[in-house]
Order: C-alpha cells, then sequence, then structure tokens
C-alpha cells in the first residue's frame, strides 16, 4: 500500500507532482542557505543539489503530463473505478 500518493484505499492522498513540488521547494530552501558558503563540501553540496533540483523538475513535468493525458482521455479521477490499470 502507498503512503502517500492517491489511491483507492487511500482517496485524500496526494498527486505525485503535489508531492515532488513540496520536495523541490525543501531543497531550494536549503540549497539557498548554503549558496554562499566557500567550503569545498558546500560547493559539492550545492553543484548536487542544482542537479537534483532539474531532474525533480523533470519528473514533475512527467507526471503533470500523465495526469493531464488521463483528464483528457477519461475526465476527473473516480475513486471507485481506476481510469487505467487494473482494479
Amino acid at each position: 500500500m502507498t503512503h502517500f500518493l492517491k489511491t483507492d484505499e487511500h482517496p485524500d492522498g496526494f498527486k505525485l507532482e503535489d508531492i515532488l513540488n513540496l520536495i523541490r521547494q525543501d531543497i531550494l530552501k536549503r540549497t539557498q542557505k548554503i549558496a554562499s558558503d566557500d567550503k569545498r563540501e558546500a560547493k559539492l553540496v550545492l553543484k548536487n543539489n542544482i542537479a537534483i533540483l532539474g531532474l525533480l523538475t523533470e519528473a514533475i513535468e512527467l507526471s503533470e503530463d500523465s495526469t493531464t493525458i488521463l483528464d483528457k482521455s477519461f475526465g476527473p479521477r473516480d475513486p471507485e473505478k481506476p481510469r487505467i490499470g487494473v482494479p
């Protein structure tokens, strides 16, 4: 069972893109705090965070695209019946 995402058993869950957006916001806040730190380690972490932010943005865009495809093809989500896949 998923703990965070919307499912039949967990209708109050989140859409994937919403969770990824929250994570991206947290990483942005952390990144801003180390942006002016000249230590070698801080620079490496900053570089890694920037790469992670790019990957998260790509993942958010893919998730939003999937939501758009499903909404366009099958309408709003019905908790009683999956739009694709097996129940």
